[in-house]
């Protein structure tokens, strides 16, 4: 028995059930999750103060009395706020529980480094003054975003009603215009891992759904393979 624990954005609707299908191919592996009040993205103050570090520390404990090995921030915020926010986060988790933690952000990064991408399309249903930060975040780790689409919302519960043909069509607009290295899909309450792993074998490049992706850190930092999952959800799974 391995568990996963995961901190959730209150509002998400998507992320939970996508995971544990995720996980139905490796018996044993289970999700448990804890949820954080996040409502609405934007860059002001009080969209930023919803991710505070005292709530997630005490979600974390609360996530740690079910002796999880594994705790993770599955949002994206980090993308925004800037990396340096989620390694502290990751930090003040650890010192309270003992537990090893990760975020969303982070996975990406790393998925990013993995597969050597330098060239990215990025999909969101985030406003464009958000997904102009997220690129700005992503130059100063060396990736560029050629092209940024996005759905206007900043509704953080409306993400997950962005239609599938949505996503596809932001997709297929973004490798048609900037022939990236790969396209990430970056939000946890977009419904996008399964359609992300179809249209990866359709353009031949790798497409990044957090969910997935954090999905994948996770079980990296449980020691665990994630090979049995990459025929359905996706190369990444494959490093």
């Amino acid at each position: 028995m391995a568990r996963i624990g995961m901190l959730t954005p209150s509002s998400n609707t998507v992320l939970e059930p996508v995971t544990c299908r995720l996980l139905e191919d490796l018996p044993g592996v289970t999700a448990h999750f804890s949820r954080i009040r996040v409502t609405r993205i934007s860059l002001d103050a009080g969209s930023d103060g919803q991710f505070a570090e005292s709530p997630m520390v005490s979600a974390a404990e609360l996530l740690a009395d079910a002796k999880v090995e594994a705790l993770v921030w599955n949002g994206t915020s980090g993308s925004w706020l800037g990396l340096d926010h989620d390694y502290a986060l990751c930090e003040s988790m650890e010192r309270a529980t003992g537990i090893p933690a990760t975020t969303s952000a982070l996975a990406m990064k790393e998925a990013y480094e993995r597969l050597g991408v330098r060239r990215l399309a990025l999909v969101t249903p985030y406003t464009e003054d958000v997904n102009e930060k997220i690129a700005e975040g992503y130059r100063a780790f060396g990736v560029e975003c050629a092209i940024s689409l996005g759905s206007g919302l900043a509704v953080n519960e409306e993400f997950a009603s962005v239609t599938e043909a949505e996503v596809a069509a932001m997709i297929d607009e973004a490798v048609r215009k900037a022939k990236p290295d790969a396209v990430a899909i970056v939000c946890t309450n977009m419904n996008a891992a399964e359609l992300a792993a179809r249209k990866e074998r359709e353009h031949g490049i790798p497409m990044l759904d957090s969910v997935s992706v954090t999905a994948w850190k996770a079980l990296r930092l449980l020691g665990l393979d994630p090979e049995p999952l990459s025929a359905r959800w996706g190369r990444i799974f494959e490093n």
